[in-house]
């Protein structure tokens, strides 16, 4: 393939998006067998990785910390631009997450130079920086290298006060869980590599991964110490985050199927086994943790798709739920709804109703 005629940027990858990240068993057993991270004894790292967090988080002052985090991916749609917009949108997520504003972003480009047109890079970069300045983030350079399959994200450095920085640590018996976005954008860029997503649903889509977190961060910081842990909702699927956040808590959770908000279609999709190899692992990892029910597997499929710049995932004293959901409703976050409910029992463990 070359960039002289029409190209499927999907095309040239194994995987879109955050679904070619390696998968969460995978990891673990990485960081079981590293001798060398983990071992920091600096009080001024408040955040680092003892519990999988979004970012790092490291106290310059009282007052003022910086947020430091990476992401990037393999093509996720075919328009270059819409790619960039995606990847930088989804780096800067991890800042929001964290409660914090991003200030500073790095390119990370892989590329093939002898199979795709630089143009196509170009369009990317172009994407990435609409969204950045959108956010008041400035792109500062970054750096490349020459390979085979395609692959853009950013560095994203940025600032929050260390006494307001948002974790997913913290989750509480009783509070509800709060989603920000709707879930399926992984089942729609499988059926746009395979060639099977109608144009309406891919528009949607691409929407729903540009839209920044940011009115969810300022949603969640409004308020206060009534929102006990936040993440977002990104390559390890609904349900793989959320145990996430449990297990950093030693708590349980109780998911609604039915109150998860989901892109128009997307049932159909996993029905038609149009599934991401990442979300087949999320799923499969979810095995022994998660108590599906009765749910149909395409709607367990949906809680493991794997996401990407997906939404906040939000604990919030029960008292607090519905403020919180009008607080992201008046910030443009209309697809917010409660979704479940951390309780009591075995940590990291989900059931499903």
């Amino acid at each position: 393939m070359t960039a002289t005629g029409p190209v499927r940027l999907t095309a040239f990858s194994h995987g879109a998006g955050c679904a070619c990240k390696l998968p969460a068993a995978d990891l673990r057993s990485l960081l079981a067998l590293t001798t060398g991270l983990g071992d920091v004894d600096d009080p001024r790292l408040l955040v680092g990785l003892e519990t999988g967090d979004d970012a790092a988080v490291y106290a310059l002052t009282e007052t003022e910390a910086v947020v430091l985090t990476t992401d990037f991916f393999t093509p996720i749609v075919d328009d270059p631009a819409d790619w960039g917009r995606i990847a930088a949108a989804n780096a800067l997520s991890d800042v929001y997450a964290m409660g914090g504003r991003p200030l500073l972003a790095l390119n990370l480009v892989a590329w093939p130079r002898d199979g795709l047109d630089l143009s196509l890079l170009a369009a990317v970069l172009d994407g990435a920086a609409e969204v950045a300045r959108r956010a008041g983030c400035i792109v500062a350079g970054g750096h490349s290298i020459d390979d085979p399959e395609p692959k853009y994200g950013m560095a994203v450095a940025g600032t929050v006060d260390p006494s307001r920085v948002l974790r997913n640590s913290g989750a509480r018996p009783g509070d509800a869980l709060v989603l920000t976005k709707p879930l399926g954008v992984g089942l729609v860029t499988t059926a746009l590599k395979r060639g099977a997503a109608p144009d309406r649903m891919l528009a949607e889509a691409v929407e729903v991964m540009t839209t920044l977190n940011d009115g969810a961060r300022d949603a969640a910081l409004a308020l206060g110490a009534a929102v006990h842990a936040v993440t977002d909702v990104t390559g390890f699927g609904l349900v793989g985050h959320l145990r996430e956040m449990l297990t950093a808590t030693g708590v349980a959770a109780r998911i609604d199927a039915d109150a998860v908000p989901r892109l128009d279609g997307v049932l159909e999709l996993a029905a038609a086994g149009l599934v991401a190899g990442g979300t087949e692992r999320n799923h499969a990892d979810a095995a022994g943790r998660v108590e599906w029910g009765p749910l149909a597997r395409e709607a367990q499929l949906l809680l493991a798709d794997a996401q990407t710049s997906g939404g906040l995932l939000i604990a919030v004293e029960s008292a607090g739920a519905d403020r919180l959901t009008a607080e992201l409703r008046a910030r443009s976050t209309p697809a917010a709804a409660v979704v479940g409910r951390v309780v009591e029992g075995p940590a990291g463990t989900v059931s499903v109703v």
